[in-house]
């Protein structure tokens, strides 16, 4: 793989992930509440993480391979960086990682559960504990997106 097939698989993993949660955060909540009963909410809340989320683990496993790919291809390895912006990315594209891990394996796992058992108060506490963590990493996406696109420039 060259640095170029890889920094283009890295920017478009970047861009579903990060433009996945900004369109389900300020486009599709805001319909559903408007449209939608909350049970029937929760119930397209857990079919769009179905489809997203599906995604979203090809997303993050593109980004941190090839991200090494290219941190060992330009610069010899992790020991050989010392590129502030690109260190960085590297520690919150991991705390993004582990974030998102936490949503798919712990509240997502349990919000099927309480959605499939009806139990819709249950359901929507869970929905907000996942609205918060992918509202923080939302943040932390378009955060490296700015440290990415800026930070050569400005010696972060």
């Amino acid at each position: 793989m060259t640095y170029a097939l890889a920094f283009t698989l890295h920017l478009l993993a970047v861009v579903i992930w990060v433009g996945g949660m900004f369109f389900a955060h300020f486009m599709l909540r805001p319909s559903a509440i408007e449209k939608l009963e909350p049970p029937q909410r929760l119930s397209l809340w857990v079919a769009v993480f179905g489809r997203f989320f599906f995604w979203v683990w090809i997303a993050v496993i593109t980004i941190l391979l090839s991200g090494y790919w290219m941190i060992y291809d330009a610069f010899g390895g992790l020991m050989g960086f010392k590129v502030h912006y690109i260190q960085t990315m590297h520690i919150i594209g991991l705390i993004m990682s582990a974030i998102y891990a936490y949503i798919f394996f712990v509240p997502y796992q349990q919000l099927k559960i309480a959605v499939a058992n009806k139990e819709f108060p249950t359901g929507g506490a869970l929905m907000n504990k996942i609205r918060l963590l992918v509202t923080t990493n939302l943040i932390l996406g378009l955060i490296t997106i700015m440290v990415a696109s800026g930070g050569k420039y400005i010696n972060i």
